[in-house]
């Protein structure tokens, strides 16, 4: 094995148990330890050129997502019996997983042709606050226009909840709740009409299509069934698709409609580190002009959860316009995964 594929794999384990996912934690390392050119799978992982790791082609999470989807369709019952909730030996764990390899070669194969795909809906979690925070500002029926959406599970954020030391903000008899680990000032919620939503993403996923839904589920990690549910709840909720296109020229014409008496939001949420640089510059450019050209009747909201070299989690910020003209608010720092929120403002 390759010092690069050998690192891809310690180093996802190492972020996955990060993340809370022991399983995961346990399962990467083995690959690393004891992937032998034994089948067709094993070889084609193996010999994968280029970068593997997760900020690249992500080998550890095809591989692990594509098993994941075994286990939850049904399909392979010897390698459920030592998936979570399950408990088994490292032997017969990687014996389960060789033999997988054999069984579903041609399966496995097809789903390491296509990078991992979630749609984190926990993130709404972190988003929402931000939402309320810019309404307090600029109380108004509200669109919502999302970046890198996927199968946008956080387009309809505004019919989830949130719940805070036993407080629940946003829609109570939501089937969608998130209960984030919150320090800070507590959340201060703000009823909201959203009167239009659209998204965009390069490769939409359908979550109501049995074949994506598989594939959004599978790359959630096995011990994780609170995530799982949540995730499920939130598919059979969704009832709206994002466009699929470029971001930029898709902002763009999003933002050359004015829409007097409303407030346009443009979100996205560990979207903007995988746009193209091009994409990047495109985009700012547009909320620039945008934001140059909003009003106090069509006001203009960037609300981003972002990676920003911090290890210690996310920044979530906020910008309005014409409100203002220079930097973005930092509202807090938040977990990747929306297990915790840090409140700043």
């Amino acid at each position: 094995m390759s010092d690069r594929l050998r690192k891809a794999f310690v180093g996802q384990g190492k972020a996955c148990a990060m993340l809370g996912s022991p399983f995961m934690g346990r399962l990467m390392p083995l690959f690393a330890d004891r992937l032998r050119p034994n089948s067709v799978v094993a070889r084609r992982l193996l010999d994968w050129p280029g970068e593997v790791h997760a900020g690249a082609q992500s080998i550890p999470l095809r591989v692990a997502g594509a098993l994941h989807g075994l286990v939850l369709d049904g399909t392979d019952p010897h390698l459920a019996a030592v998936y979570p909730p399950q408990t088994a030996s490292d032997d017969a764990l990687w014996t389960a997983i060789e033999a997988a390899f054999d069984t579903h070669e041609a399966r496995l194969m097809s789903w390491l042709d296509q990078a991992p795909q979630t749609d984190e809906v926990r993130r709404s979690g972190m988003l929402l606050p931000a939402i309320w925070w810019v309404l307090q500002r600029c109380p108004k029926p509200v669109v919502l226009s999302e970046l890198g959406a996927s199968a946008g599970l956080n387009m309809t954020l505004d019919r989830y909840a949130l719940e805070v030391d036993g407080q629940v903000h946003g829609i109570p008899d939501s089937p969608v709740r998130f209960r984030p680990q919150w320090d800070g000032a507590p959340p201060q919620s703000v009823p909201f009409d959203v009167t239009e939503r659209a998204a965009v993403d390069l490769n939409p996923l359908n979550p109501h299509d049995p074949t994506e839904r598989l594939r959004l589920l599978a790359y959630l990690w096995p011990d994780q069934p609170d995530r799982l549910a949540l995730t499920q709840a939130a598919m059979d909720l969704s009832q709206d698709r994002p466009a699929q296109g470029d971001a930029a020229a898709w902002l763009e014409q999003r933002l050359a409609t004015r829409r007097p008496g409303h407030l346009h939001i443009v979100y996205h949420s560990i979207a903007w580190q995988y746009f193209p640089e091009d994409t990047k510059a495109a985009c700012r450019a547009a909320l620039d002009a945008a934001g140059r050209a909003a009003t106090e009747d069509a006001p203009l909201a960037h609300v981003a959860m972002e990676a920003d070299g911090d290890m210690k989690g996310a920044a979530l910020t906020a910008q309005i316009w014409p409100a203002d003209t220079d930097q973005p608010h930092a509202l807090a720092r938040v977990d990747y995964h929306g297990r915790w929120i840090r409140w700043l403002v």
